[in-house]
């Protein structure tokens, strides 16, 4: 066999092989993900009354918020608001403004998909991002810095990028104190929306087990 043919050959081969893999894992996720708008929609429709009705009944460990940039009057569906789950309350007084910046321990994680499931909370699914590993310990773990509105990155070149936090994590943090340890449900209105960013599909709930390390004002000191 010519050296010219063995190679065109084996390109074909390589070709093949990365095509189906693509396939499959494309399959995959359709499969984990099916009918994941209408999931997420429904979840949290009624997660949101449900919180109404235990806020109503005078459970003080749910709350909602409506969107930072509107008002009760303006905040009229349930992907207006965000709800909460007070797990632990800090003693921090004031809240974290919009230009701010916080030191914060989360983890982020998905509603649960159609097949899989994740050990690190059994009610939900994919961990997306976390600032810790296994169990929380507050002596070993290190909290990340954000900025309440907008974060900033330096690129590869030096150049300092800013963008926005998104709606959902920039109205719960200004409604935090210093100690605060809250699981947060973000509607995906309020999150990515309809375009996936990583490993968030589109249409996702984002939920997250949050806690407000500390805060300071532009060009202060970081509060404790």
């Amino acid at each position: 066999m010519k050296k010219s043919c063995f190679l065109h050959i084996l390109l074909l081969a390589v070709t093949l092989i990365v095509s189906t893999s693509c396939t499959e894992t494309e399959e995959q996720q359709e499969q984990e993900f099916v009918n994941w708008k209408e999931t997420n929609e429904k979840f949290y429709e009624n997660l949101y009354a449900n919180a109404l009705q235990r806020i109503k009944s005078g459970d003080q460990s749910w709350k909602t918020f409506s969107k930072y940039t509107l008002d009760e009057t303006q905040a009229l569906t349930p992907a207006d608001h965000i709800v909460v789950k007070v797990l632990e309350e800090g003693g921090g007084s004031g809240c974290p403004l919009f230009s701010d910046t916080v030191m914060i321990h989360y983890r982020g994680m998905l509603l649960r998909s159609a097949t899989l499931v994740y050990p690190e909370d059994p009610e939900l699914g994919l961990v997306f991002d976390e600032t810790y590993k296994g169990a929380f310990n507050p002596m070993t773990a290190t909290p990340r810095k954000m900025g309440v509105g907008f974060s900033t990155s330096v690129n590869a070149s030096g150049n300092v990028q800013s963008f926005p936090t998104i709606d959902g994590m920039t109205t719960v943090l200004m409604n935090m104190h210093i100690g605060d340890h809250w699981k947060v449900y973000i509607p995906y209105q309020q999150g990515y929306g309809r375009v996936a960013n990583g490993k968030i599909p589109a249409y996702s709930t984002l939920v997250f087990d949050l806690r407000l390390h500390s805060y300071c004002r532009p060009g202060g000191v970081m509060q404790n």
